[in-house]
């Protein structure tokens, strides 16, 4: 855990926070590493006895806990074992799990298996997973065996007590695409709990704020431009009481034969998304929920994410590529996401 007493620090991420307004003087930060990646906590003020380096500690256990029950790179994890038994009877799972489970399924149910907790397989065929890369393309017969044990409809969720079942062995969970932004709202409810109001959380690019900077001013966050530097800005949006989370394919991503295939894997064909929309960012009250939709839009692509979005009267910005000029990406903002963007620069 690395502890900052000055001004911001903005990192290359999917999400920049707090960058642009050069009103970071007096917010108090510490950060670390999780999930693969890094997490930022940026405080307006520290609660009376309460030090950085216990909010540190605590932030770290938080994570640890959250690691040690959903990650796909741990075999130990409370997933791997779900993931490789061959049981498809009920089995045990932890409160933590079984919350966020059910959010998935929610999801998947809503978008029609867009968003999908059972794509693993398809994610370790393209290798996205943790078995790493593959230096081949998978082929076709390949794709149709990973499908046949895709399915959020193979898993069942049982919550009292905590249990989940899958009716096929294959079933393998992958809670990559919303597990951070879980994460991200465990951290705020960490901050809340010791007298934390004003915060601005951020996980590999996922972010929540709560409250206002130590000027009073809210915490302005910056949508990342999704070009291959990652290192301009789309969109500058104060974010209040709200968390918000970026679905993309210029990140993570992989060349083979001079083709570029995104991370982000559609289960309806089992191969990754081809379409133009380049990011998705969804604003919302719980951040684990504009994750799971951030990708379930990225999936669905421009046209059918954006009528969902507006259907659904989600906050969402879209940017797709809209050629190779001067501008290059075209936005596409929902109704909710104007709204916030209009209410940003008054």
């Amino acid at each position: 855990m690395r502890v900052v007493r000055s001004a911001l620090v903005c990192g290359a991420l999917a999400v920049i926070a707090g960058c642009g307004d050069g009103q970071g003087d007096g917010v108090l930060a510490f950060s670390g590493s999780t999930m693969g990646t890094t997490y930022t906590v940026k405080l307006a003020q520290l609660p009376d006895g309460v030090s950085l380096e216990q909010l540190g500690e605590r932030a770290d256990a938080t994570l640890e806990r959250i690691n040690a029950l959903m990650s796909t790179y741990r075999q130990d994890s409370e997933i791997s074992r779900f993931n490789s038994s061959v049981d498809t009877g009920w089995q045990p799972v932890s409160a933590e799990t079984g919350t966020v489970i059910a959010a998935a399924l929610e999801v998947s149910h809503l978008t029609g298996g867009a968003f999908d907790i059972t794509v693993g397989p398809l994610v370790d065929l393209w290798g996205f997973g943790p078995a790493g890369e593959r230096d081949r393309l998978p082929s076709a017969a390949e794709i149709a065996r990973a499908r046949q044990r895709v399915g959020f409809r193979k898993l069942a969720l049982r919550t009292a007590p905590p249990a989940l079942r899958k009716t096929d062995a294959g079933v393998h969970i992958d809670l990559s695409a919303i597990a951070k932004g879980y994460a991200v709202d465990r951290l705020a409810e960490l901050l809340e709990s010791v007298g934390a109001h004003d915060y601005l959380v951020e996980i590999g690019g996922e972010l929540r704020a709560g409250g206002r900077k130590p000027d009073g001013a809210p915490w302005r966050v910056a949508i990342e431009r999704p070009d291959r530097g990652g290192t301009g800005i789309q969109r500058v949006i104060a974010l209040e009481q709200a968390g918000m989370a970026t679905s993309g394919d210029y990140r993570n991503f992989r060349e083979i034969d001079g083709e570029r295939y995104a991370h982000t894997i559609d289960p309806a064909t089992g191969r990754p998304v081809r379409h133009t929309l380049a990011s998705v960012s969804v604003v919302h009250g719980s951040t684990m929920y504009a994750d799971a939709m951030a990708t379930a839009l990225m999936v669905m692509g421009p046209d059918h994410g954006y009528a969902f979005a507006e259907s659904q009267g989600l906050a969402a910005l879209f940017v797709r590529r809209a050629g190779t000029g001067e501008q290059p990406f075209e936005e596409l903002a929902t109704g909710a996401m104007s709204a916030l963007v209009q209410a940003d620069v008054r």
